[in-house]
């Protein structure tokens, strides 16, 4: 549940009502709702003198709903309709689509509004969010409901203050000027709370799901491979016959990619224990698809390979910075364990084999074999 001191006080707004309006929550619908609310606020630059419509709304939770749906294949549970009416929209998940940020949503918000979307969304979401703010309706009959919110939120606008009061077609709403000077004042706090909410919620849904809390979110920039990109090269140039893993030919500088063995879309990652380097052509082939147990070895091979040329052609301070995602998340005891080809492939097979038969009941594609034939 999330606490009231949680929130900064207010002395003329009930922040005590506000900290109960995620309460209880059933389904993903209040937490994009709000999400969604917050997003358009910042957007507008806090200004409400004209309504927020519900059709903007329904857009924006579609936006935010979709990067830990369609990109992470996050469970937002069995009875939740914001996964299927994404899912209804048929977007393609393009290079991109998974280029996307949290700066740069405008390319995704777009494509959704070209799209014909189901308003349903937003036919309760809205009433129910601001409840709490009336106490006398406990007991009221569901369908009646969406009334009495819409017509109590109007009549004491000014003077009980709940978040928001709806259009006269109840098509929009109108947050309170009040509240809006509290969101933007408090806005990192008040948006941490709701993403924790979010955050609480989906564990619920995926209980196993590694790294849960960075695929909830776009990131503000794709992480940079640079760093990672460099140890491989230092070991292509120190091994000349270094060879693709899944088309066994020779890797060179001029034509290096790396690879995700386990996708990023589901490790949301970019750990150097989990990247083996490829050609450009063989790595956009393989896309986010999981390889063929066929190849598991060899990946282990290059892996240890890797970490012993890199240790006999870099300075001790550069091999324990590149080791430590290694030994803290793959658990060995030791750095001497990384340069015995048995300690890492019992380490690898311990760990890698739950996180791939994961990854294949989220949903992602597995079995993948190249074929050199698709590029002829």
């Amino acid at each position: 549940m999330l606490e009231t001191h949680d929130l900064p006080a207010s002395e003329s707004l009930d922040v005590s009502t506000f900290s109960r309006l995620l309460d209880d929550t059933t389904n993903s619908y209040k937490f994009v709702f709000f999400l969604s609310i917050l997003d358009l606020l910042s957007s507008r630059f806090f200004n409400v003198s004209s309504p927020i419509s519900l059709h903007e709304l329904a857009v924006e939770m579609l936006v935010n709903a979709w990067y830990p749906h369609s990109v992470f294949r996050l469970s937002f549970g069995l009875q939740d309709m914001v996964t299927k009416n994404l899912d209804s929209l048929g977007l393609q998940m393009d290079q991109s689509y998974l280029k996307i940020t949290e700066g740069n949503k405008s390319i995704l918000r777009e494509a959704i509004k070209a799209k014909s979307v189901n308003y349903e969304l937003v036919r309760y979401v809205p009433f129910r969010l601001i409840r709490p703010f009336f106490k006398e309706l406990g007991g009221l009959k569901d369908q009646q409901v969406n009334g009495q919110v819409k017509l109590l939120s109007e009549q004491v606008f000014e003077t009980r203050k709940p978040l928001y009061k709806f259009d006269q077609n109840a098509t929009a709403i109108i947050i309170h000027p009040d509240w809006a000077s509290y969101i933007q004042t408090n806005y990192r706090i008040i948006r941490g709370w709701v993403a924790w909410g979010w955050l609480q919620y989906m564990q619920r849904n995926n209980p196993n799901t590694p790294a849960l809390v960075s695929k909830l979110f776009p990131p503000r920039e794709r992480e940079s491979l640079q760093s990672q990109t460099l140890y491989w090269k230092t070991i292509i140039e120190n091994y000349s016959d270094l060879k693709c893993i899944y088309s066994n030919r020779n890797l060179t500088l001029e034509d290096i990619s790396l690879d995700h063995y386990l996708p990023w879309t589901f490790v949301a990652h970019n750990r150097l224990w989990n990247l083996i380097p490829t050609s450009k052509s063989v790595n956009s082939s393989k896309s986010d698809k999981i390889p063929s147990n066929a190849y598991f070895e060899k990946f282990i091979r290059m892996q240890h390979l890797g970490l012993n040329i890199f240790q006999n052609h870099s300075s001790e301070k550069k091999w324990n910075n590149y080791i430590e995602s290694y030994i803290v998340d793959l658990g060995f005891s030791s750095k001497d364990d990384l340069l015995s080809f048995e300690q890492i492939r019992q380490q690898y097979e311990v760990k890698f084999q739950p996180l791939i038969a994961l990854a294949i009941s989220q949903g992602f594609e597995n079995d993948w074999s190249y074929n050199s034939n698709q590029f002829l």
